[in-house]
Formats: C-alpha cells, sequence, structure tokens
C-alpha cells in the first residue's frame, strides 16, 4: 500500500480508503461480515475510513469505533459526515444555510458519532451535502471554527452531489475547507477541470469516491441486473440509463488490456492523479479487499492508456 498527503491535514493516508455506507445503510448487511472486512483492509494497509451519521443513524459510526478500539495503540484516519437537517429533498442555492446545517444541528450530530464512535475526535469531519451558495455566508466560518475549537474534529471537509464538482469551488477559495469528497470515475472525470487544480493549489485534499460508477465498472453488469425498491440504485440504474451505460461499458473494455480487470483498471485510473489523496471503496466483505487494496501496488498506467481511457469521459445527463 502507498500513502498520499491529506491535503494540509499534516495526516498520511492510504491512496486507497474503505468506504461504509454499505455497512449501515444497506439491505443484507451483516456486521460481523463487516467488522472482519475493515479488520481484514487494515491489516493490508487501509488507514482511511469514511463513515457518516446516516449509513444507518450512526451503525457506520458504531462499526468504525470497535475498529478504531481493537487496533489500540495503532490508529486509523476516522472521517465522519454531518447530515443535513433538511433531510427529506436535495438542498439547493435556494436554502439558506441555517435552514441546512443549524449550529446546534452540526455540534449535535457530530457529538452523537463520536459517542457511536467511542471516539475522542474524527480527523476529519465533513458536511455530507453542500451548495456554493453558503461559502460566504458567516455561519460557515462560524460552523468550522466551532467544531475544531471544541476538539470535535482536526480538520474540515466538504462532500459534493453528484455532477457538480465546480459547486465547491467558492468553498477551497474561503480557506477554511481541507478536504472535498467528490465523484470522480472513468466516466465522471470533470472535476479535473477546474476543482483539481483549485485544490492542489491551495493545499486541500480531495478524497475520490464512487470508484466504479455504483457497480457498473465492476464489470457484471447486464441488461437483466435489478436492485431492491430500498436500493437508492434502482433509481440510478432505471431501465434507460442502464442500456446507456452498458453500452459505454462494452466500448470501455475494448481498451482494457487481456491481462487486466474493469474494476482494476478503473482504480488505477483514479489513482494516477496526483491531486487525489485517497479513493474510497466500499468492501463489505473480506474477499474485496485484496483485489481492490492491491491495486495500490501496480505501476502507474501507461501514458498509451491513459489517454485511451480519457477518452470516455462521460458528462452525462440520465434518462428514465
Amino acid at each position: 500500500m502507498k500513502y498520499r498527503a491529506l491535503g494540509r491535514t499534516g495526516l498520511n493516508v492510504s491512496e486507497i480508503g474503505h468506504g461504509l455506507w454499505g455497512m449501515g445503510d444497506w439491505s443484507g448487511s451483516n456486521d460481523r461480515e463487516s467488522l472482519d472486512a475493515l479488520h481484514a483492509s487494515f491489516d493490508r494497509g487501509c488507514t482511511f475510513y469514511d463513515s457518516a451519521w446516516s449509513y444507518g443513524k450512526g451503525k457506520s459510526d458504531e462499526l468504525l469505533g470497535q475498529l478504531a478500539a481493537a487496533i489500540r495503540p495503532r490508529r486509523l484516519v476516522a472521517a465522519g459526515k454531518i447530515p443535513p437537517k433538511i433531510s427529506d429533498r436535495r438542498v439547493s442555492s435556494s436554502d439558506r444555510l441555517s435552514d441546512v446545517y443549524p449550529l446546534d444541528h452540526v455540534l449535535k450530530y457530530a457529538e452523537d458519532s463520536l459517542r457511536k464512535a467511542a471516539l475522542e475526535r474524527f480527523d476529519l469531519m465533513q458536511l455530507h451535502v453542500w451548495d456554493d451558495a453558503w461559502a460566504r455566508d458567516p455561519l460557515f466560518e462560524t460552523l468550522v471554527s466551532e467544531l475544531k475549537a471544541r476538539g470535535l474534529c482536526d480538520g474540515f471537509g466538504i462532500s459534493l452531489a453528484r455532477g457538480q464538482p465546480d459547486n465547491g469551488l467558492e468553498a477551497v477559495r474561503t480557506g477554511l475547507v481541507d478536504t472535498v469528497q467528490v465523484v470522480y470515475n472513468l466516466f465522471d472525470q470533470a472535476a479535473e477541470d477546474h476543482l483539481f487544480p483549485l485544490c492542489a493549489a491551495r493545499g486541500v485534499g480531495v478524497i475520490a469516491r464512487v470508484p466504479l460508477d455504483e457497480g457498473s465498472l465492476g464489470g457484471n453488469m447486464t441488461i437483466e441486473t435489478r436492485f431492491p425498491p430500498e436500493d437508492w440504485r434502482s433509481t440510478y440504474f432505471k431501465p434507460g440509463n442502464l442500456r446507456q451505460t452498458l453500452a459505454r461499458v462494452a466500448e470501455l473494455r475494448r481498451v482494457i488490456p487481456v491481462d487486466e480487470t474493469l474494476p482494476g483498471i478503473a482504480l488505477r485510473f483514479i489513482l494516477h492523479n496526483p491531486a487525489v489523496s485517497t479513493v474510497i471503496v466500499g468492501m463489505r466483505r473480506s474477499g474485496h479487499i485484496e483485489k481492490n487494496l492491491g491495486m495500490s501496488d501496480k505501476p502507474p498506467l501507461d501514458d498509451s492508456l491513459m489517454s485511451a481511457l480519457r477518452k470516455h469521459r462521460w458528462d452525462r445527463s440520465f434518462v428514465s
């Protein structure tokens, strides 16, 4: 496993991190299986763990805390997320920061997450949703300063919505943000345009998420693939989008070397970008660990393959 600086936080983190979404907010998840996977990834060299209160109302925080307790005195880098107070719809620039993230709400959920995880503080606390219209609101600076002053976290970050990598540029320019979490993968390459150069210039860490496009870049989906109604991918992969996606995957496969796998190349494509501090992968089972974390040990992709992969950028609009 290789390690990279997490922006200006002073932390070095594993190139491949462990995302806990599927452990707390996923039908069929099993706590024992989840803990085994967490231990397996740590033993393999993973140090960055990304959790959120909304992943099962603190369930993922609790699992993360159990791992942290079991490995002491060794330590991991714990990242949490605070949910918006408005949770019944997607927030937008028409919503005020004071309505989405009032100070008492932010402090309460940071404290609740710490209590669930039995941690003294998070290495990184993030706002789970963000709109750049809030960047110059005085409350924003208050939220960040209070979280840090009260010892609830050391670093602060924001998480950007899918398809909106430029919706964090003003937040980065304020100097208040230590990290930005953004969707970045073989299809979703738009973060390279403006966000990555700005983060690199300002010393802001980049956490890349959804590296396998919710599963399509895992290479196992077919036109018959269906998800349970409670699984949000049933909405993401509606029939129209599923057909488009599978056609794109088929085109992409043509440039994958015969001795490589599609998910392996997908992860290495992300790691090729020096602006990325870590890429978080959902790994609910121990069997996922070696094949994913092992991509950090591979050499960089050659220029000709990278050039071919970049042509598969997809600035998409979803169809029903």
